[in-house]
């Protein structure tokens, strides 16, 4: 690929980031509390999370963390989505597992919706991803590196989408 011809390429990765992430601010929302929290990671941005994983893959004899750092290496965009924690005080819900929602508080728990709500979130920024023709992954891998990190301070729970192009998605098929 030649050098405009990969500029243009990134420069449709990152739009397309751009693109996903208002799809997953605009998705829809229990009670319409918009919980969702997003970052794009760019070149070596990523290195970090990189980083991260490698050390969880040897400390934690996880060696698909290993596997999945490689694919971030050559990753050039990279989409966090994650949400904060919150409490809505739907009645008689339960919805957790716990009585109410000061039960679930007390016990740390998470919402139901706010996990509903990211997946949600996830699923509308993937479609676009798909739409857009841009080779891409949810790892829940690399959303732990970040959490590790606190590159979204206020997450408990993030995903990380790395997108490319290639002749073949790097993703899938990894062994």
């Amino acid at each position: 690929m030649d050098f405009d011809q990969e500029l243009e390429t990134n420069l449709h990765i990152l739009n397309t980031a751009r693109g996903m992430v208002a799809t997953a601010i605009t998705a829809p929302k229990a009670k319409g509390i918009n919980n969702i929290q997003t970052k794009i990671l760019i070149g070596q941005d990523i290195a970090p999370i990189i980083e991260e994983m490698e050390k969880l893959s040897l400390e934690k004899a996880l060696p698909f963390f290993k596997r999945d750092a490689e694919n971030l290496k050559l990753t050039p965009v990279l989409v966090l989505i994650g949400t904060k924690i919150s409490y809505r005080g739907i009645p008689n819900c339960g919805f957790c597992g716990n009585a109410d929602c000061a039960d679930n508080k007390a016990k740390g728990g998470l919402c139901s919706y706010d996990i509903t709500d990211l997946g949600i979130a996830i699923g509308q920024a993937t479609a676009f991803a798909l739409n857009n023709h841009v080779d891409h992954r949810v790892f829940f891998t690399a959303g732990k590196a970040a959490i590790n990190l606190k590159i979204l301070e206020e997450c408990k729970l993030i995903y990380a989408i790395p997108l490319s192009v290639y002749g073949k998605n790097i993703y899938y098929d990894r062994g």
